[in-house]
């Protein structure tokens, strides 16, 4: 599909933007922002002062205006695709009909590699595979892993637990199916930004204690974990830095209804009674997201747990880094690290 005229041009624009010299990009970008002893990266600041520029937002009024901007914003911030990275298309059975889901592989990845079931983000609302290509391409090659991008169903269509059944499902396809995915079935790990961080996450906490095959590694990208309270960071970041307060209370309305217990740990993980068991993870948090504090208070419950954990906090960074790879260093080079405690946590087999 053509581009319209206008993203084009937005799109060149950020570009010639971004390549300017250092002190021309901070006079476009304003004096340095600085909140709660953090820094924003000038990456970051510039690009939301072309988000108001251009009058974009994350939440365009109804949900299918919203999901047709955003798949269309995608193309400002991405960047081109990252190659050389093979794709098929996978089909997951399921109860309802067929989860549609890409697989993909960097060339040369010879077959037995570890693979990532990747859940995109976008308040289980907006978001798709298309989204999120090039996160899902970005990390199977630089982590050295395949990776299964699954695309669960949306609410407000299919509110909660939709969504975490199809995650669920699509976890226990890849484990049964590793071989005809190229995989090997010690090494599958679940993963996800944002929305996707909260299916990861509580797909490790059931597989973990229904008994059976479990995830070997989580990578949860600053995960929603918690929808029953607002934290400081929600109110230190309310507004103003990509995710705001109002857009979290839209997508949890549409994907937790009235009449849904938020408290639910397949909802909120982070109040799971029981952490024990759960798989090594790497959790990334920005330090000018709304989420930050609840993403920290999960890698902490993890910790006392004694689960394995690394906790990252990108502290000059916005919600959403995984997405804006096209624009400046700052955001890949985030995303690098994140693709590097992948290869790390599926270098092993682990025991099943």
């Amino acid at each position: 599909m053509a581009l319209p005229a206008h993203i084009r041009i937005q799109a060149a624009g950020a570009q010639l933007l971004y390549a300017l010299p250092r002190p021309l990009r901070r006079l476009v970008a304003g004096r340095p922002v600085r909140i709660d002893g953090q820094e924003l990266s000038l990456d970051a600041q510039l690009l939301l002062r072309l988000q108001r520029l251009s009058g974009t937002s994350l939440v365009q009024g109804s949900v299918e205006r919203s999901r047709k901007s955003l798949d269309l914003s995608r193309h400002l911030v991405s960047g081109p695709p990252v190659q050389p990275v093979l794709t098929r298309e996978v089909a997951i059975p399921a109860p309802h009909g067929e989860i549609p889901a890409t697989l993909y592989t960097p060339e040369g990845l010879p077959t037995g590699s570890g693979l990532l079931v990747f859940y995109h983000g976008g308040g289980w609302v907006v978001g798709s595979r298309r989204s999120h290509d090039n996160v899902a391409r970005f990390l199977a090659k630089h982590a050295g892993v395949r990776v299964l991008s699954v695309e669960y169903r949306l609410a407000p269509e299919h509110p909660f637990p939709a969504a975490q059944e199809d995650a669920l499902t699509a976890f226990d396809f890849a484990h049964e199916k590793a071989g005809d995915l190229g995989a090997d079935p010690r090494r599958v790990a679940v993963g996800g930004d944002s929305a996707g961080g909260n299916l990861a996450a509580v797909t490790a906490q059931v597989t973990t204690r229904r008994g059976g095959p479990s995830p070997a590694f989580q990578l949860l990208l600053y995960p929603g974990v918690d929808a029953t309270r607002h934290r400081r960071s929600r109110e230190l970041f309310a507004d103003g830095f990509f995710l705001t307060d109002e857009h979290m209370t839209w997508f949890i309305d549409h994907y937790a209804p009235a009449g849904v217990d938020r408290s639910d740990p397949a909802l909120s993980p982070l109040l799971a009674e029981d952490f024990s068991g759960l798989p090594p993870a790497y959790v990334a948090t920005a330090g000018f997201d709304p989420l930050r504090d609840e993403g920290e208070a999960y890698a902490a419950k993890l910790a006392d747990a004694g689960v394995p954990v690394a906790l990252s906090r990108q502290s000059d960074l916005i919600h959403g880094y995984a997405n804006f790879l096209g624009v400046g260093r700052r955001f890949r080079e985030a995303l690098a690290e994140a693709a590097g405690a992948l290869r790390v946590g599926l270098s092993h087999p682990a025991s099943e």
